[in-house]
């Protein structure tokens, strides 16, 4: 009965050790996601945690952790709490060169951003000790920064590759461009977020033939229904990647939903 018990105890936890090697992807609405590491550092991505579709944002916004901030264009909409949330938690941030100086212009905080952390497309770098690659690639949209729409560089994305763990891609505001190809050539892309709300970015059509070229294991989308104005709907994009990319799993999240890779 002991040795039985004891190998119970073991197995419970070589359970619990896997389930803490895994990494999660939690959505907070539009395109902002926080990547909880198995370490248990954290990166968050385009936080406008505070977005109107978010019911419990204000607060997400005061409690949420991070280790690093990843900002893939200049627009309010995605840059969103990132400055106070820098302030409040010293995370980094992880931007293309012109950008990272222009939200420091804006109010990030200027010691929390450098060399180390700013790169540009093609480019990779290596941080959180190694444990996480960010790359640098780009987008098809705009960049402006603050109210006066000042020069935020270009748009772009970003394929983080997790050591010993999944490579996510988070396409930033885009539209469907034939380069995307290189992506999915490239790195095997575990999960693909990807923005199909249609006017500012591309719809559903268009979002499928993206993952046909990048071919991701899973996509999420995002970007969708935080205005009226954003038409693009999971259904549609659903329906467009039965024809396009079957092979992908469609995973639609809940805001405030986690899945864990």
């Amino acid at each position: 009965m002991k040795k039985f018990l004891i190998a119970c105890a073991l197995v419970a936890l070589t359970a619990s050790a896997q389930a803490d090697n895994k990494t999660k992807v939690k959505w907070f609405g539009h395109a902002a996601f926080e990547i909880d590491l198995p370490s248990g550092k954290t990166i968050l991505v385009d936080p406008w945690i505070s977005n109107p579709s978010n019911p419990t944002g204000k607060d997400d916004a005061k409690t949420v952790k991070a280790d690093l901030i990843l900002v893939t264009h200049g627009h309010s909409d995605h840059v969103g709490d990132a400055n106070d949330i820098a302030k409040r938690t010293k995370a980094h941030l992880v931007s293309t060169f012109d950008l990272g100086n222009a939200l420091v212009a804006n109010g990030f905080p200027k010691d929390q951003y450098g060399m180390d952390t700013g790169g540009n497309f093609g480019g990779s770098i290596e941080l959180l000790g190694g444990e996480v690659t960010v790359s640098f690639v780009p987008a098809i949209h705009s960049s402006g920064v603050g109210d006066k729409g000042a020069f935020g560089g270009n748009p772009g994305g970003f394929v983080i590759a997790v050591k010993n763990g999944p490579t996510i891609y988070h396409t930033g505001d885009t539209d469907l461009f034939g380069d995307m190809a290189l992506i999915g050539s490239h790195w095997k892309v575990d999960l693909m977020l990807s923005c199909i709300g249609d006017h500012f970015t591309m719809g559903p059509d268009r979002a499928a033939e993206a993952v046909k070229l990048v071919h991701p294991k899973q996509v999420v989308p995002m970007h969708f229904a935080t205005f009226p104005i954003l038409v693009g709907t999971p259904d549609a994009f659903g329906k467009a990647l039965k024809k396009t990319a079957p092979a992908t799993k469609l995973t639609v999240m809940k805001i405030g939903e986690t899945i864990t890779l």
